[in-house]
Order: structure tokens, then sequence, then C-alpha cells
């Protein structure tokens, strides 16, 4: 019986970061997801496969969401969060189908969303519980489904022109509104 395999491509220059020094981070991925990675490192193609070992197929979409998100620029480090947090996502805005392929744009908007020295980003990743990485054409984000949302948002408010300061105050409304929303969670008295 022919096991289920997925392929994707990632940018040549993220081969390194994916394989790890000494193979290590290819090996984790593996072992944590019980897959099989086939990287070709002169094209950036990556074909993965389950091991025979595998109890749950999902395990493929996961370990194809951590390749991706290495590709997209993330260290394997904050990639990992997708393995170890049951409910991490992985986001991408392509900026190319806002822009098209107009590069100055994409430089100055990737400027407003990256911030004076990563101040911006920074800002994102603190008030929304997520990662946040810029790189090539894209903008991807790791978190939960809400840490996420209000990111994507944030950034889609960035993308429209809005200024930075407004930016930030809705930032600041999101999280107040999840920690209230945390907490009531927590304070739900048990239903009998």
């Amino acid at each position: 019986m022919a096991r289920p395999s997925g392929f994707l491509r990632i940018p040549k220059e993220r081969v390194g970061v994916l394989i790890g020094p000494e193979g290590k981070t290819k090996k984790d991925i593996e072992e944590k997801l019980s897959v099989e990675l086939q990287i070709d490192s002169e094209t950036g193609g990556v074909t993965l496969m389950l091991t025979e070992k595998a109890g749950d197929p999902s395990l493929l979409f996961k370990a194809k969401d951590v390749v991706t998100a290495i590709g997209r620029g993330f260290s394997s480090e904050h990639a990992f969060r997708l393995i170890h947090v049951e409910e991490a996502i992985l986001d991408i805005i392509d900026l190319r189908t806002v822009f098209g392929r107009s590069e100055s744009d994409i430089r100055r908007i990737k400027g407003r969303i990256i911030g004076m020295n990563g101040k911006t980003r920074k800002i994102i990743e603190e008030l929304t519980d997520t990662d946040v990485c810029v790189y090539g054409h894209t903008v991807s984000m790791i978190g939960n489904i809400e840490q996420v949302q209000a990111a994507r948002e944030a950034i889609q408010m960035l993308i429209g022109g809005s200024l930075h300061s407004t930016v930030y105050r809705f930032l600041h409304r999101k999280r107040r509104e999840l920690k209230k929303k945390m907490l009531e969670l927590w304070e739900k008295p048990p239903e009998e």
C-alpha cells in the first residue's frame, strides 16, 4: 500500500535551516511527526512521506506546515511551536496578491510591518502572542487561531495604510479582549 505523501518547494537558501546542524532539525521533524523528508538542496524541493509507524495521517499536514514555516523564514524553534502547541496554526499573507509584482511597494510595506529596528513586528508579536516573520514576498504568523487573526488584522491595517498608532491601539484593545476571554473561561462554574 502506498504511503501518504506530499511535496513542496522552499527557497534554496532555507534548505540549510531545514536540515539543521548535522541534520538535527530534519531528524527532529522526522521523529516527532513520524514522517520521512527527502530534500533536494539543488531545487529546494521537499518530499514528505508518512512512515509505517505513523498512526495519524494528519501528521503529514503538520509536517508540511513546519517545513513551510521554515521555508518562509522562521527559525526551527519558532516553527516547532506548530508541533508543541496543539492549537498552533501557520498563516501566510502573500504580498504579491495585494501589490502584484511591484517590488518597490512590497519593500515599502515590509518596512512598515517590520518598523524601525523591528519595533512594529515586535509589538505585534508581544500583543498577540504570535511569532511573525517577514521574508521574501510573504508575512507569516504562528499562534492559535484568535492570536493569528488579531495579528493578521493588524498587518492588513498596515498594508491598507493605517497609522502605526492606530494599529497599536487596535492591538492593545484586542489583547484586553483576548485576556478577558481567557479569564472568563477560567472563571466559569462547572455545569451540573
